[in-house]
């Protein structure tokens, strides 16, 4: 049987990736964009990603990261990034994929094979490497599943598995060996990062924080920011905005949108989104809905060409 390439992992990329990166595999995200980008704020959770084709500038936490074809880059806790895609046409549109990554996965698969046990230099949260050729093949019948819709629920969770197993023989695998560890410190905040994450809307205790991680509280602050870049609080706060963010491209007010996610003072969530966007939260959201529905329109074309 021929071995699979890496342009064929990018042909198969380009067939299914989106404007909007969505697909129906949980997890899984493909993506697509014909220009050059603005600069954008995110919070990756642990996770694998793919840059198929042109160029994506970044920064993980306080880490700066060329992104560029051929690459994968490994994320192993929550994480603030900001990034811009700086090579990208509509004759050569940038292309990339991103799958998260199931901590219990991780450890289910290091206790199957006993003795194996690499480690990452601590507070290390992300990395970047050539995407090794192993990692062709499953990627590939990963993404053929969107070609074969009543296969995703049995067959998805199965190769996502078998990626996560090939990922941790390759140069990834240490890093990716800290989900499972549970006494790093990376491994430890990466805990609190995920709970603020998921509960950012509530008000922050950072003694209990501090408890979850089974560090003192100067010591957890320390930490967490050797981690992450950021305080637990600003953390928190960017994870808001990011939310916020998302909402505004709906149909949500201003003042519903800024209290859904734990803002209880409107002028201060205005200040706290023009600081990190730029713009205020009225006018991202007509750019957002614009943009919105011109890439529904783009991605409507592509489906019907």
């Amino acid at each position: 049987m021929t071995k699979a390439t890496f342009s064929d992992l990018l042909a198969i990329i380009e067939r299914h990736a989106r404007y909007d990166y969505v697909t129906p595999i949980d997890g899984l995200k493909v993506g697509r964009t014909d220009m050059p980008s603005e600069v954008g704020h995110s919070i990756y959770q642990p996770s694998f990603g793919l840059v198929a084709r042109g160029v994506k500038e970044m920064m993980v936490g306080e880490k700066p990261f060329r992104y560029a074809a051929g690459e994968s880059l490994l994320c192993a806790v929550d994480v603030p990034v900001t990034s811009q895609v700086t090579e990208a046409s509509p004759s050569a549109p940038y292309l990339a994929i991103h799958l998260e990554i199931d901590p219990v996965v991780v450890a289910d698969l290091l206790r199957e094979q006993s003795g194996y046990r690499p480690k990452a230099p601590d507070n290390l949260v992300a990395a970047k490497y050539t995407l090794d050729a192993e990692l062709f093949d499953p990627l590939i019948r990963l993404l053929s599943l969107l070609d074969r819709p009543r296969d995703i629920e049995v067959m998805a969770p199965l190769i996502r598995r078998e990626i996560v197993w090939r990922l941790l023989h390759t140069e990834h695998g240490p890093l990716l060996s800290q989900l499972a560890f549970s006494n790093g410190h990376a491994a430890r905040i990466g805990r609190t990062t995920a709970w603020i994450r998921g509960n950012y809307a509530e008000a922050l205790s950072i003694p209990d924080l501090a408890a979850e991680a089974g560090m003192s509280v100067p010591t957890f602050h320390r930490h967490f920011k050797a981690v992450t870049s950021m305080s637990p609080i600003q953390f928190q706060k960017r994870v808001r905005l990011q939310e916020a963010r998302r909402g505004l491209s709906g149909s949500s007010t201003i003042a519903a949108v800024a209290y859904n996610v734990g803002y209880e003072s409107l002028s201060q969530f205005n200040r706290d989104y023009r600081r990190l966007f730029n713009l205020t939260p009225s006018d991202d959201a007509a750019t957002l809905r614009a943009t919105l529905r011109r890439e529904l329109g783009q991605t409507r074309q592509s489906a019907s060409a």
